[in-house]
């Protein structure tokens, strides 16, 4: 398909315009006539901001608002009003792609690479664990299908390794999917080292078992079936003391806390405290992560919104006069400078009370708080008894009458919906919660036969980020920015960041002192005294 060009021009009253426009169609019309013999079905792209070249062209004519060539200048140099003067051309062709679609197409293979490395190490666990159960059982059958008459009889000990092996390689099955058959909850950016340590190692061994089998057992083909049940029973122990290897470095090397994280939230300053154990650096951002949607109130822009309109508010309020203005005459220069110095001093007065607007701006929002919340309150009491009185009426009523739970949760949300949107409108919070969910955990609290308290328990306080949903927090993808190696361990003055789109964490780790705790013996006589009474004495 040939090149199809717009031409689309904006028309002035000047006539030096329209001259502007003529000379364009003539040079495009000049440089389509000398490019005529060469193909236009390949289309460069170049990101913003970086051309490849001084100016940016397209089709021989540099894009609108771009400076022309040299050659250009002296002939004809742009106006200042060169976005109603200029003439775009726009070509396609079947092989032109937009930015959009590269966009999207970037997006696709990143999923599907987040895909796979979320489900590559399931795989491997998977081939692994086959690996390890089935090449004992191999090596039991490979003699009884290659030279089965050739064996020697197995008898009553033999059978007894057979049973061994039998209850030793389901157990290690069951170990194998409890720790290594499951799937991640978390992409890390780099391999876990011992994982990657012990999958190393269990394929060493097995490749080790399979040497020795087949240099001393195929090729001699060993008539001694007893020794080979043995050797099968050598290689299910071995495993098996791996795999306690591997429960060690993986489940209980970091449970005994050694480090003492600082997460600080970088926006509203949120601060916690975790002991944790000997982690990598990346593992202990998971763990702080896991931490953070448990314990971490959500985060709510709406609160640093406020406080920034509060800043702009001071900062508009701050007004430089130029004292030595000219265009003064100096009869009325003295006065103006009076004027304008004691404008400057109520400027800097403002400024040294723009605490005490703090004050009160602060004193008057949990003034309207107080009150939002009392009404709220009351409005959910008189809704509570109302569904109670409801409830008591229904006992006395005929079952085709009794109204279901959820349809008096819709009935009864109408009366406090007003105060409850008014509340969370004055805290801020109103994005938060949506109709459907507030009606759900009214359904919930009715249901379950909660008081009025422990329905409004939830929009009362800010809950941990895992309460909403996570179309409120969208937080899902984490980057790990440190100086230090993701896969090394944590030090004392470790500190790394979580960034994600709004906020991000900093992390701060500081070892736990070792404690030493000493005894002191107390000698039971030395809390004895003797009292003497004497009869002077009043006692």
């Amino acid at each position: 398909m040939d090149t199809e060009s717009t031409h689309s021009g904006y028309s002035n009253r000047s006539g030096r315009s329209n001259r502007h426009g003529d000379r364009s169609r003539e040079r495009h019309k000049a440089s389509s006539s000398k490019d005529s013999s060469r193909s236009e079905r390949s289309v460069v792209i170049n990101p913003p901001d970086t051309p490849s070249q001084d100016s940016p062209v397209h089709n021989g004519e540099p894009l609108p608002g771009e400076p022309r060539p040299a050659a250009d200048h002296g002939e004809d140099a742009q106006d200042d009003n060169w976005g109603e003067t200029t003439t775009a051309v726009t070509g396609t062709s079947e092989l032109s792609i937009s930015q959009e679609e590269v966009v999207g197409l970037g997006k696709e293979i990143q999923d599907r690479t987040q895909g796979i490395r979320r489900y590559l190490p399931l795989a491997v666990g998977v081939c692994v664990g086959l690996l390890v159960v089935a090449t004992p059982l191999v090596f039991l059958l490979l003699p009884a299908v290659l030279w089965p008459d050739r064996l020697q009889a197995c008898g009553a000990a033999c059978e007894g390794l057979f049973l061994s092996i039998s209850f030793k390689l389901l157990i290690l099955l069951v170990a194998i999917w409890a720790l290594f058959l499951r799937l991640g909850h978390a992409s890390l950016p780099r391999v876990c080292v011992y994982r990657a340590f012990l999958t190393t190692l269990t394929l060493l061994l097995t490749m080790s078992y399979w040497l020795f089998y087949g240099v001393r057992i195929l090729d001699a083909q060993d008539e001694d079936y007893h020794g080979i049940v043995q050797f099968s029973a050598s290689l299910v122990d071995s495993q098996l003391f791996v795999h306690y290897l591997a429960v060690v470095l993986l489940e209980l090397r970091h449970l005994h806390p050694c480090y003492n994280v600082c997460v600080i939230r970088s926006t509203d300053g949120e601060t916690r405290h975790y002991n944790i154990g000997q982690l990598s650096i990346q593992k202990a951002a998971l763990s702080i992560l896991e931490y953070y949607y448990r314990d971490f109130p959500v985060h709510n822009p709406a609160l640093l919104s406020a406080s920034k309109h509060r800043a702009a508010k001071h900062l508009a309020g701050l007004k430089v006069y130029n004292v030595d203005a000219p265009g003064t005459t100096a009869g009325a220069q003295p006065g103006n400078e009076s004027q304008s110095r004691a404008m400057v001093t109520a400027a800097a007065k403002r400024k040294d009370a723009a605490h005490s607007e703090l004050y009160y701006e602060e004193a008057d929002y949990e003034r309207r708080v107080r009150k939002r919340r009392a009404r709220l309150v009351v409005a959910v009491e008189e809704a509570f008894t109302h569904v109670r009185r409801m409830k008591k009426e229904d006992e006395q009523a005929a079952p085709s009458d009794i109204m279901d739970v959820h349809e008096a949760a819709l009935a009864v949300f109408p009366s406090m919906a007003r105060a409850l949107q008014k509340y969370l409108r004055t805290t801020r919070r109103q994005h938060c919660h949506t109709m459907e969910s507030i009606q759900k955990h009214l359904a919930f609290c009715l249901i379950n036969n909660m008081s009025p308290k422990a329905f409004l328990e939830a929009y009362l306080s800010p809950g941990p980020t895992l309460q909403y949903g996570p179309e409120r927090w969208m937080a899902d993808q984490w980057t790990l920015v440190s100086e230090a190696s993701v896969t090394s361990g944590m030090k004392e003055g470790t500190e790394f960041l979580l960034r994600c789109l709004d906020f991000s964490l900093a992390v701060t780790v500081k070892r736990i002192p070792y404690i030493r705790v000493t005894e002191e013996f107390v000698d039971p006589k030395s809390h004895k005294f003797l009292l003497l009474l004497q009869s002077e004495t009043s006692v």
